[in-house]
């Protein structure tokens, strides 16, 4: 198993979608604003994780990303192992890989295959209701409702009242009344 940025992501992106659970179909642009991560990135993460039926879309207005599954039934390593590109070797590795069954990687191979079966039964053994529940421990806050989409209302102008004369003709009267 491979961690590296994508997991981290999904991990996240994950944890905001448990977390707002009650609020409705999330949308990835919220995510991406939150975490200041770019909406396509977010949507090539979330096309993998709904194929892997983690997430559930809904389209339209008010549309977006909810869990497919309860919390507690979605682990870590689920998770990773959705977005994860190469659930095997990279192709970089196999061909760097020498043949020779005394090579150093084949004398260390029984150490990689087993600290990545412990780390897999671990990432198995956090589920997404644990890691919602550390961040609420935390005092993470979540907004009421979600966030305003459409236009925003511009501000509501005042107008500019003046008492000064606007003309030459009021300039003129003004003057002679003073006067």
């Amino acid at each position: 198993m491979r961690l590296n940025t994508q997991s981290r992501f999904a991990v996240t992106a994950m944890i905001d979608i448990a977390l707002r659970d009650n609020a409705g179909p999330i949308s990835l642009a919220d995510i991406g604003a939150r975490h200041h991560v770019s909406l396509s990135y977010l949507e090539h993460l979330f096309s993998k994780l709904r194929r892997c039926g983690l997430v559930e879309s809904t389209r339209g207005p008010g549309g977006g990303y909810s869990l497919a599954r309860s919390g507690e039934a979605i682990s870590v390593a689920d998770i990773i192992g959705a977005v994860e590109t190469d659930p095997g070797k990279s192709s970089r590795q196999e061909k760097s890989a020498p043949k020779s069954d005394e090579s150093s990687s084949g004398l260390t191979q029984d150490l990689w295959t087993s600290l990545n079966a412990k780390m897999t039964e671990h990432m198995q053994s956090i589920s997404l209701r644990k890691l919602v529940a550390e961040q609420r421990a935390k005092g993470v806050q979540i907004e009421d409702r979600p966030a305003k989409r459409g236009i925003s209302k511009a501000a509501k102008r005042q107008s500019v009242f003046t008492t000064a004369p606007n003309s030459v003709f009021a300039l003129g009267r003004s003057l002679l009344a003073g006067s």
